[in-house]
């Protein structure tokens, strides 16, 4: 390996580090505006997205040039591999957090209306399952990877409910429709941000041992 290349493989390495913060500290905005019901950050986290959309070319760029001009193999061709998938998952959480964002505007004239579902796990966990996703990228970490793949169940079991709850609760209650329709909005862009969560831990496990889990049932 050239300097030259060990020096490219560090800047893409600082720069999805660099990605994951931003997408991590927008998620944290979203989910504590939709609890706070606070309508002022949703411009705040629209800005933050369209430099999280910039940065993602860029790291795309740099991916592309290495595999260009390098042509790595083994570890090193298995982590630009990861960088790109893990790129693009980054980027959809961010578009998720602005699309949770949104939906402040219509929760927040209920203040007082109770959620049919277990709204502070349906918050908190994929927010955990980001941050656990971002620890194992910092440390390289595939155990601490394969913590954030057993947490998905319980996420996909609380929008499930969610969904049911709500829609017996859209023909019993018509006045709170928009209440309803935004929290099943905010459950779904949620639960989406929990499956890329997990694409990123997968992409980190094969990134550290080579290892392909995707296809693998959770007995496996």
């Amino acid at each position: 390996m050239t300097r030259h290349f060990e020096n490219e493989i560090d800047r893409l390495k600082k720069m999805i580090l660099h990605l994951t913060a931003m997408v991590e500290g927008s998620l944290e905005k979203s989910v504590m505006a939709i609890i706070n019901r606070d309508v002022s950050v949703v411009e705040q986290i629209k800005a933050v997205d369209i430099e999280i959309d910039n940065y993602e070319v860029e790291v795309e760029e740099e991916c592309l040039k290495i595999l260009a001009l390098h042509q790595p193999v083994a570890a090193d061709l298995r982590f630009v591999i990861a960088v790109l998938k893990i790129n693009n998952d980054l980027e959809r959480i961010g578009d998720l957090s602005v699309n949770i964002s949104k939906r402040i505007k219509d929760l927040a004239p209920f203040t007082n209306s109770k959620v049919p579902f277990d709204i502070d796990k349906m918050l908190s966990i994929p927010m955990q399952m980001v941050k656990d996703a971002s620890d194992a990228l910092i440390a390289w970490d595939a155990d601490k990877a394969k913590t954030v793949l057993k947490t998905d169940n319980t996420i996909d079991t609380i929008h499930k409910k969610a969904y049911k709850e709500i829609k017996k609760l859209l023909k019993q209650e018509p006045d709170f429709v928009p209440f309803y329709v935004s929290l099943l909005s905010v459950s779904r862009n949620l639960e989406r941000i929990a499956d890329h969560a997990t694409n990123i831990a997968e992409d980190i496990i094969y990134m550290v041992s080579g290892e392909i889990i995707r296809h693998q049932s959770e007995e496996e």
